[in-house]
């Protein structure tokens, strides 16, 4: 049985409240686990079935229940969520590739919440009394776990997830229930960003998006570093073309590329291990 997951706001940055818990957000993809008479399956947030490629994750509860939280691949060295990792997982089809993953990047499964338990829906109860429940379920082996929290102090948990290079963090009402489906204020992320000046060395000709490249180690050559698509306001766009028409040194199927004149801000999740912007956004130009 599969139950739409409750999604996050974003707030505009760390804050604490007494009304408020505060967990860490892992750095994996949204995995709903549910059990049915004995049975376990394994959804994404969108409802797709991805039960095999979990086989560490199969393992049932003492009872039946449906739990939520995130799917994470941990560095053994860091002990920070890698995504690339637990991408690779998610992607896997073929069963030996599945079974070689789960000894090289093996997968954990960290739990915030309990939405049934016992054949009992338990969305319409408040969040700490969930918590409560999920506090005492024995958990099947050490791939799963209860992702912890702290009360009211959002910043100072947030300065622990920067200094740590973690993705963020995520504050929680205490008297929410579970909006199931729904996008709500009682559950608000707070991104760890990181920020970065890039060039714009061209633009995509059909959907939106502006070419990165940042410099290259001492050389100072430009590369490569990904497509910006979000960001960038209508006055934004607007100003972009009228410049970039006079910066154009050639095109080919998929992009018009430019003279790499134009700098802008940009805030990413983090650089990927080939060296690309993850996720980037623009911010500003830069004059």
């Amino acid at each position: 049985m599969f139950i739409s997951p409750m999604l996050l706001q974003t707030a505009p940055g760390p804050f604490s409240h007494s009304d408020f818990i505060y967990e860490p957000k892992i750095d994996g993809h949204r995995l709903i686990y549910s059990q049915q008479d004995g049975k376990v399956r394994l959804y994404t947030r969108h409802n797709n079935d991805c039960t095999r490629q979990y086989p560490e994750l199969q393992l049932p509860f003492a009872d039946d229940v449906i739990l939520d939280g995130e799917v994470a691949c941990v560095d053994p060295a860091t002990r920070v969520s890698d995504f690339e990792a637990v991408m690779s997982r998610f992607q896997a089809r073929r069963a030996d590739k599945i079974k070689q993953l789960t000894t090289t990047m093996p997968a954990y499964f960290g739990i915030f919440d309990i939405l049934m338990y016992k054949g009992q829906d338990l969305t319409g109860l408040p969040l700490l009394r969930r918590k409560e429940i999920l506090a005492g379920l024995f958990l099947p082996s050490g791939s799963f776990g209860i992702v912890p929290y702290v009360d009211g102090a959002g910043e100072a948990l947030f300065n622990q997830i920067e200094a740590r290079g973690m993705e963020g963090v995520v504050g929680k009402r205490k008297n929410s229930i579970y909006e199931v489906g729904r996008r709500s204020h009682a559950w608000q992320k707070v991104i760890n960003w990181t920020y970065v000046e890039v060039y714009i060395t061209g633009y995509r000709k059909g959907e939106f998006g502006w070419l990165a490249a940042v410099p290259s180690g001492t050389s100072g050559e430009l590369r490569p570093a990904g497509i910006i698509e979000f960001g960038a306001s209508p006055l934004h766009k607007q100003a972009f073309r009228g410049v970039s028409g006079q910066l154009v040194t050639g095109e080919d199927k998929e992009f018009v590329h430019l003279e790499p004149r134009l700098r802008a801000k940009v805030r990413m999740r983090n650089w990927t291990k080939s060296g690309l912007l993850r996720s980037p956004v623009f911010t500003e130009f830069i004059i």
